[in-house]
Formats: C-alpha cells, sequence, structure tokens
C-alpha cells in the first residue's frame, strides 16, 4: 500500500518538508497499520527538523495524532480494527498512513472526537506530568507560565489552577492575553510592555514564585531564575527561543538555593502504566469538558511547512493541526 507523508531529507528551515509518496510496509509483530485522521504540531518537530535534535536521515517528522485502526499484526489482542486510537510518541505521524506499535495508543473516548484527541495528547500529557509529576502542585503554590497562551500554557494554566496554585503567566499581546485569562490565569504579564521578573516581583511583594514553567529557553532564562522564591524550582521544558548557553552553577546558591530541571515528557511515560495514566487523565478531563482544548488552525498535511512557520514565528494562541 501507498500512501504520503513528508519527508526530511536534509536538516534546515520548514522548506525541507517535503509531501512524497512512500511504500507502507505490514504491520510486523505487536503493530497495527493506522489511517490518520489528524495530526498534532509540536515544537519537537521543528528540533528535529532543523538538527537540533539528531536523527538518522530521511525521515518522515511528526509524534503526535488520532486516527482509527485499519489492519492488526501479529500478537495484538487488546485493539481491533475499525477502534479510534490517539497517541503522542509514534515517529512518522506527518503521513495519511503509518504503522504503530500498539503499546504506544491509547483508546479515545466516545466523547471525544479524533481531532480533539489529536490536539491533546502531547501537549495535555506535558501538562499533566508538569503539574503532577515533576513537581506536585499544592493549594497555595504560586506559579508562573511562560508562554500561557500556547497550546502547552493553556492547558498547564487549566491543570495548575485545577490544583489549587494561583497562576501569573507571560504572554506577548492583548489577545493572548485575554486568553490565558480565559484559561484562568490570575496575573498577566505582557513580556513585550514590561520586564517580567520586575513584574513578578512587585505581584508577590518581593517574594518570587514557587515554580516557574519555562518553554522559551534562552530569551526567558535569567529572568525566571530572577522570578523565583529561595529553593524555588526552575522547570525548562522547552526551548522555543534556543538553548540556554551554558552558565556557572553557583549562580543557583547566591540566588537562593535554587533547583532546575530539564524533564521531557517521554522520562514521564517510561510504562504502560504512566501512559494509561496520563491520557486517561487529560482525555477524561477532555469528555467531562473539564479541561479546555483551543485549537488555533488547521493546514493541509501538504502544508506543514506553513504550520511549522507559524508556530516558529509565534503566530498562534492555541494548537495547530494537520489534516491528511
Amino acid at each position: 500500500m501507498k500512501a504520503r507523508a513528508i519527508t526530511v531529507h536534509e536538516t534546515g528551515g520548514a522548506n525541507v518538508l517535503q509531501l512524497e509518496t512512500r511504500e507502507l510496509p505490514a504491520p510486523g509483530a505487536g503493530e497495527v497499520q493506522l489511517r490518520v485522521s489528524a495530526i498534532g504540531v509540536n515544537f519537537i518537530d521543528v528540533y528535529f527538523r532543523t538538527g537540533l535534535y539528531p536523527r538518522p536521515l530521511p525521515f518522515v517528522p511528526g509524534l503526535e495524532g488520532a486516527g482509527v485502526i485499519e489492519r492488526l499484526g501479529p500478537d495484538v489482542e487488546a485493539l481491533e480494527p475499525g477502534a479510534r486510537v490517539a497517541w503522542a510518541s509514534v515517529p512518522g505521524s506527518y503521513a495519511e498512513r503509518l504503522i504503530a506499535r500498539a503499546a504506544d495508543l491509547v483508546r479515545i473516548p466516545d466523547a471525544v472526537s479524533d481531532t480533539l484527541a489529536a490536539a491533546v495528547m502531547l501537549q495535555g500529557m506535558t501538562a499533566h506530568y508538569l503539574a503532577h509529576g515533576t513537581r506536585s502542585t499544592r493549594p497555595g503554590d504560586v506559579a508562573l507560565v511562560h508562554a500561557a497562551a500556547g497550546g502547552t500554557g493553556l492547558l498547564l494554566v487549566q491543570q495548575l489552577k485545577a490544583a489549587g496554585a494561583t497562576v501569573l503567566g507571560t504572554c506577548s499581546s492583548a489577545e493572548k492575553e485575554a486568553l490565558a485569562r480565559e484559561a484562568g490565569a490570575d496575573h498577566v504579564i505582557r513580556y513585550t510592555e514590561t520586564d517580567f521578573a520586575a513584574a513578578v516581583r512587585a505581584w508577590t511583594h518581593g517574594r518570587g514564585v514557587d515554580v516557574v514553567y519555562d518553554s522559551v529557553g534562552s530569551a526567558s532564562f535569567d529572568g525566571s531564575l530572577a522570578c523565583l522564591r529561595p529553593r524555588g524550582l526552575l522547570v525548562l521544558f522547552g526551548q522555543s527561543s534556543g538553548p540556554v548557553p551554558a552558565f556557572d552553577l553557583n549562580r543557583l546558591n547566591t540566588s537562593g538555593s535554587l533547583f532546575i530541571t530539564r524533564p521531557s515528557l517521554f522520562h514521564y511515560l517510561s510504562t504502560r502504566a504512566e501512559l494509561e495514566e496520563r491520557a486517561g487523565a487529560v482525555l477524561e478531563a477532555v469528555a467531562a469538558r473539564d479541561l479546555r482544548v483551543r485549537i488555533h488552525a488547521e493546514f493541509p498535511l501538504a502544508e506543514a511547512a506553513e504550520a511549522q512557520r507559524a508556530l516558529e514565528g509565534r503566530r498562534t494562541a492555541g494548537k495547530l493541526l494537520l489534516r491528511p
């Protein structure tokens, strides 16, 4: 069987994303063939495309999506053809059809569309592990979320608020501020107009926040450290502005015995039980309408380059999807 997919033959700008037709192999042991309904676009896709995260060439980008099982390989017992499933860690997801390990898939609840499932799996589980894994959020905590109107930011704000935290957010515009406030942020700082670290210190009466969730990286790192209370935690979970340069660890001492972690979702999905726990919590919250998912835009698969340009250019507020 042949299927179209986006292929990267050399790393570089978004123009290296090329739509091609390729031969789809039969599913092997423990694998299934999927017809893809919707594909999530994420910054990690950009990191692979540029070579920041090395990967053998050529490759089909993408990790996240939702679709329907068409065919089972040997030794697959828990799923059946026709089942609707979603995933967050299946390489090669920028495609019409793909082969995936059954162990990487979860069933989509009846009350959740394929579109919403594809939009929430990776970013929703990221928000879940940030709020309930890297650090256990407690009532009364004060948290700062950078890019609070982005796809992950909006979900993280909601999950932190549900756990009892006071949430401050940063964003770049009045439109994005409105979205962050709608998600539940108690205070929003437009970093394009004011020094966010000074604003955080003023709002907390000099105390600082308990935790900063930073997906921006280089451009926000120093300010993020300056926002923390003594023994506070900086969770650096992305680098949309570029990697953080090397720095003197003694700064953590002189700034108040601070902590830093650089986590990855996939280390918080190391077992099938963890995947089911996090995916279940996220999808059930979406089904119950306790977690609202904002889809910013949908692009045809052939326009994957334009979707990634929009993401890199910070022209988005919410999730971007590709449609095969």
